[in-house]
């Protein structure tokens, strides 16, 4: 027996309102019974973090304790895709008959789903309801269970995690056996029968979300900026040193003598005044990067004091850093990762017009040197999940010289620079650094997408303005008596729940940090999916059907 997921026209990745459909195909070689064929659509976004030695203010453990405390491994599972589809029997072919008999042959049955915008674990409602469809006259009706039913997903655990309501997050590794974020597609035949396990098969592929509304374009800019000053050079050194003439004259009558040095070429032996200069990055405020593009930056340099001497840019590196925040039942780590976007040594760009530029005189760098160079297709966009976060930064390093760099003095490559050329040029190496960067995936959301999230956003800030304030009587605290406290839910106990009564009925909610979404999903279902010439590169997983680094117990 084999079984193949076969998708129709599969991108490089899905995004959201995307359609995956495909056909599941089965070959069997002998007659077999088949209860039911279903399809299901997931995305699981998964944590482990390991317990510490030594948890601060608490008792210190017995070595026997602390050997088997370290071997404790903590997991977080959040469903943040989840959706069913039974391909067979269809509904006009279901029959009241626990199995129906196939004979040998290949059979194919057609499947469809529209990815969503937001995650569905945040949803209390939907998590509780879906494992009610395991019951009687559930996805199959009567004949679904028979004696080796189709095992959905165990919703209890998901309801007492910490969720928010955020768009899907893209496909995530990078971390094994810490955390990982999958998206895969999965197909279960029901084989009825005590004794007969039901075959599986599943078929992973990769996710990038659409961008959330971006802000409308400004003249601001987000700046880091760092003024210096070279240390002055001694007297009657100009880079390397400069030999001098001392003329001694002696004082009339007897009188002390008096020294003066000059140099060689004529000129006065009196430092030379040292250049002072501002150099600022600047970024579109705010600062929103975009997958697989070049960086928007803007390098300018701001002449401090008056002096005729010369700075020149030598150097630059423009480094991106990812931070993510891995959280895991209460544990949180955080992982910084780096990618080189620019690094050019080497130059000799001057940081003024002339040397007698007016102080205040600012002048733009020449943004050839990283317009070109975009960001990898490793890099994923800003995100935020239940148990995953991913933010950026940017830091730059430049390099600075007073005096033009030396170029190659002598054309034997292992022989190094004599004194007097190193000395030409005083270099600094100045740090900038931009915190909060955002980046976005580059996949415009359709634009009625986009208006119905501005709407809501608007609606909902007119509503927080206009709301009064309470102001209670000063008899009606006397004469009104208080309701009681809402009954807390305590995760580690759920409350007992009667037959027909719902989960939360009558207790307060559980406390989820739930931030509203960024786009309505019921005006997402009647929208078409992104258009495929606009998606950019994107490798965010290197084999999205690689085996699962993190283990399923408790999970």
């Amino acid at each position: 027996m084999s079984i193949r997921i076969a998708l129709n026209d599969a991108p490089e990745f899905y995004t959201n309102l995307d359609i995956v459909s495909g056909k599941v195909i089965l070959g069997i070689s002998r007659p077999e019974s088949i209860g039911a064929v279903i399809v299901k659509l997931e995305g699981e976004s998964k944590t482990a973090l390991s317990t510490p030695d030594v948890v601060p203010g608490a008792y210190p453990q017995s070595t026997s304790q602390r050997r088997a405390d370290k071997s404790q491994v903590v997991h977080e599972n959040h469903k943040v895709l989840y959706k069913v589809q039974q391909v067979y029997p269809t509904d006009s072919g279901s029959s009241s008959s626990p199995s129906l008999q196939l004979g040998p042959g290949q059979y194919a049955w057609d499947f469809k789903f529209k990815m969503p915008v937001n995650n569905a674990c945040s949803n209390p409602n939907a998590m509780a309801k879906l494992g009610s469809v395991t019951g009687a006259g559930g996805l199959a009706g009567p004949s679904f269970l028979g004696m080796g039913g189709i095992k959905l997903m165990d919703p209890s655990r998901q309801l007492f995690y910490k969720h928010v309501t955020r768009t899907l997050p893209p496909s995530f590794t990078g971390f094994p056996k810490q955390a990982e974020i999958r998206y895969y597609i999965k197909v279960t035949i029901q084989r009825p029968g005590i004794f007969k396990e039901n075959y599986r098969h599943q078929l992973g592929f990769k996710f990038l979300p659409i961008e959330p509304p971006r802000p409308p374009a400004t003249n601001q800019e987000a700046y880091a900026r760092r003024p210096f000053t070279f240390r002055p050079k001694s007297p009657g050194l100009d880079g390397a040193s400069t030999p001098s003439l001392k003329i001694k004259k002696s004082g009339m009558l007897g009188g002390r003598s008096s020294t003066r040095a000059l140099s060689v070429n004529g000129g006065s032996s009196t430092p030379e005044l040292p250049p002072s200069v501002e150099l600022s990055a600047r970024l579109p405020h705010p600062s929103i990067l975009t997958c697989n593009k070049p960086i928007p930056l803007r390098i300018i340099a701001k002449k401090l004091v008056a002096t005729r001497a010369e700075c020149y840019l030598t150097s630059i590196q423009i480094e991106l850093v990812g931070s993510t925040v891995v959280r895991a039942q209460g544990l949180t780590n955080t992982e910084q990762t780096r990618w080189v976007v620019v690094a050019r040594h080497g130059l000799a760009v001057p940081l003024q017009r002339s040397p007698d530029d007016a102080v205040g005189k600012e002048i733009e760098v020449d943004s050839a040197l990283w317009k070109t160079k975009a960001l990898p297709n490793t890099v994923m966009p800003t995100f935020l999940t239940c148990n995953l976060k991913r933010t950026y930064a940017v830091e730059l390093k430049l390099g600075v010289s007073w005096g033009k760099p030396p170029g190659t003095t002598t054309a034997i490559p292992d022989e190094s620079a004599p004194a007097s050329a190193a000395a030409l040029a005083q270099t600094l190496f100045l740090p900038l650094h931009f915190t909060s960067v955002h980046i976005y995936s580059g996949l415009k959301p359709p634009e009625g997408l986009v208006q119905a999230a501005m709407q809501s956003q608007r609606q909902q800030r007119r509503t927080q303005s206009t709301r009064p304030a309470a102001r209670p009587s000063a008899g009606a605290t006397q004469s009104t008596p208080s309701a009681p406290p809402r009954q807390e839910v305590d995760p580690l106990y759920p409350p007992q729940l009667q037959p027909g009564q719902e989960a939360f009925a009558g207790l307060a909610p559980p406390s989820y940090d739930d931030a509203p979404p960024s786009y309505d999903e019921a005006v997402a279902e009647s929208l078409g999916p992104v258009a495929a010439n606009e998606r950019p590169a994107y490798s965010g997983v290197t084999n999205e059907n690689a085996p699962d680094t993190l283990a399923e117990k408790n999970t």
